[in-house]
């Protein structure tokens, strides 16, 4: 499952988005009104009854593609509910076939539009103590800004779940550019370069085979 050709990612923008600050606070200072998705809602009612009913922390996984990461966070904090997330019921439908784990820990994957989760998660009073966004899409053109997280609407939600949040990413410029938002959020943080023996999503394992560097934030909200 090694793939060492993974392509570098390559970009219109040298550094920091010059619209960044500016459209980081108009989402900070502004309500968002979009309406909740009924699948999401479902999906979400079904997960919040299991958060309820556990007893210990909570840690969420978000855009957690086939949930290898999961079910390797999962391993690490066996002590806790894991919840992996993500849009793609084809990217979750691999999980049982490659990627399943059942020797410890325990997980639930989630198919649904964090747009809309997380909003919910913070209107439940959710209380992760990790939430991980590792290699979200990193939407390089400088035009899709607003598709990056830090530069969505939905980004004072993330800031609102709390825990420790960390995200990693093999563009540098999108961990330089969330912990920006983060900062005019007041949550200042550094960005370190990320190194370890194993890798936990297929993403990780494939750009370090290609030679590729990891970035990271971490910081408790």
């Amino acid at each position: 499952m090694t793939d060492a050709n993974s392509r570098s990612i390559v970009s219109n923008q040298p550094g920091l988005h010059d619209k960044l600050d500016e459209i980081v606070l108009k989402h900070l200072s502004a309500e968002f009104k979009k309406p909740i998705a009924a699948h999401t809602q479902a999906a979400f009612d079904q997960v919040n009854d299991k958060v309820h009913a556990f007893n210990g922390p909570i840690i969420l996984d978000s855009c957690c593609g086939v949930g290898e990461s999961t079910a390797n966070l999962a391993k690490r904090h066996p002590e806790a509910l894991v919840i992996g997330i993500d849009k793609s019921s084809h990217r979750l439908d691999k999980h049982d076939i490659e990627y399943k784990q059942t020797d410890t820990g325990q997980y639930i994957l989630v198919q649904a539009d964090l747009n809309d989760f997380w909003r919910l998660a913070v209107a439940a009073n959710w209380q992760p103590t990790h939430h991980y966004l590792l290699y979200p899409n990193p939407w390089p053109k400088a035009k899709h800004l607003q598709r990056r997280w830090h530069g969505a609407a939905i980004f004072p939600f993330i800031v609102k779940l709390g825990g420790r949040l960390e995200l990693r990413s093999n563009w540098d410029i999108y961990v330089k550019e969330f912990a920006r938002a983060l900062e005019l959020a007041g949550h200042p943080c550094q960005v370190e370069r990320y190194e370890h023996d194993v890798p936990i999503t297929p993403f990780e394992r494939k750009y370090w085979a290609s030679g590729q560097q990891s970035h990271r934030l971490v910081i408790n909200l």
